[in-house]
């Protein structure tokens, strides 16, 4: 048993079960024994992949969707360029050097921020970044940020946010809690607590007995704050993650430890907690500060962007065996099969604001 399960049995068992959402919250941001301050989780050494680790491909046309959103927005000038959840900072250390070729007045005239409460992740994006050239700045939050025209990324973000679970039973949907079962081992209880039922998504009725609903307030919270942010001061917002387009019943927790998927309540502090992203729920949140918001399959938007042309102009230059690893990467971040269907991505602008942005039928 993991020190931080110990403590988690020991609450539970002084003051009741808790939520899910507060067990993840335990668990992957308590100060001393949370997963995301106490370890490095990414890469092959690590417990999970992400797309920019995967090809350096993913950042830079991340990189020109920015660009293009700031030139749809105007061009404004002291533009803040940033990035929340930035993981080693690959993502963006890819972005800047995109953008330094793009158009370095751009660079010249825009402040550099990444949005980041660990301080173990922030050493290891201050070494990525260490050879950029460029002050960056580090914050806790969106609202430490500059007043400014905000261009802001958000990549597996929204996943990690807790979630809250309720599981129907005898035709009432209950919380989904995390007790202790009669051994004493964490267990997953149903609490008195209900939801609200504007709050269900269509077909919650016709759900059979068990079933799970996820509702993440918490996440469309942290939407709104950007989508404020947008709406106050002009900019973009791009947000990819997996997930699903349309709210839906199911129960998507999960837990990674060294690239396997592990029971949720086996590890507490030492794997991944996630779940599936509802982004018509953050889609929602923006549209709530006037903004525009406009949805897509991660492999549809890059193939918008112009992936295959960029692998096309790297493989011209490599050998038989690089421009097999760039088929692989193409693969593997926009394939059906791989990251392309499963990840979503969000695009937020002012209204009226022109950006390249696949059409979904």
């Amino acid at each position: 048993m993991t020190s931080l399960k110990q403590r988690i049995t020991g609450l539970i068992a002084a003051s009741g079960p808790i939520s899910v959402s507060d067990y993840m919250a335990i668990c992957l941001f308590d100060p001393e024994q949370g997963y995301y301050t106490t370890r490095q989780p990414f890469g092959a050494a690590g417990d999970f992949t992400t797309a920019p680790e995967v090809s350096q491909m993913f950042g830079e046309l991340v990189a020109v969707w920015l660009y293009a959103a700031w030139q749809a927005a105007g061009r404004p000038a002291s533009p803040v360029l940033a990035e929340i959840g930035p993981g080693r900072g690959t993502l963006m250390k890819d972005m800047l050097r995109v953008l330094k070729r793009l158009d370095p007045a751009f660079i010249a005239g825009a402040s550099f921020a990444l949005i980041e409460t660990s301080p173990r992740l922030r050493e290891v994006q201050k070494a990525t970044l260490g050879q950029s050239g460029l002050e960056i700045a580090w914050h806790d939050s969106v609202a430490a940020l500059a007043p400014a025209p905000l261009f802001i990324v958000g990549n597996e973000l929204f996943d990690a946010i807790p979630t809250r679970q309720f599981v129907k039973l005898d035709n009432a949907w209950h919380e989904r809690l995390v007790g202790l079962d009669e051994p004493g081992e964490l267990a997953f209880v149903a609490g008195p607590a209900t939801i609200e039922p504007a709050l269900l998504p269509k077909g919650a009725a016709a759900a059979p007995e068990g079933a799970v609903f996820e509702f993440a307030p918490a996440r469309s919270a942290t939407m709104e704050q950007i989508a404020e942010r947008i709406a106050a001061s002009s900019g973009a917002g791009l947000f990819l993650d997996y997930g699903h387009l349309l709210a839906g019943i199911g129960d998507t927790l999960q837990a990674l430890r060294r690239h396997r998927y592990e029971d949720v309540l086996a590890s507490p502090g030492e794997a991944d907690l996630t779940s599936h992203v509802d982004f018509a729920a953050l889609a929602a949140a923006a549209r709530a500060h006037g903004l525009a918001a406009q949805t897509a399959t991660q492999g549809a938007f890059l193939l918008a962007m112009g992936l295959l042309e960029r692998a096309g102009n790297l493989g011209a230059s490599a050998d038989e065996a690089g421009r097999e690893k760039i088929r692989s990467e193409v693969e593997r971040i926009a394939g059906p099969d791989a990251m392309g269907e499963l990840f979503k991505v969000l695009a937020v602008t002012p209204t009226g604001t022109k950006v390249p942005f696949p059409i979904v039928s």
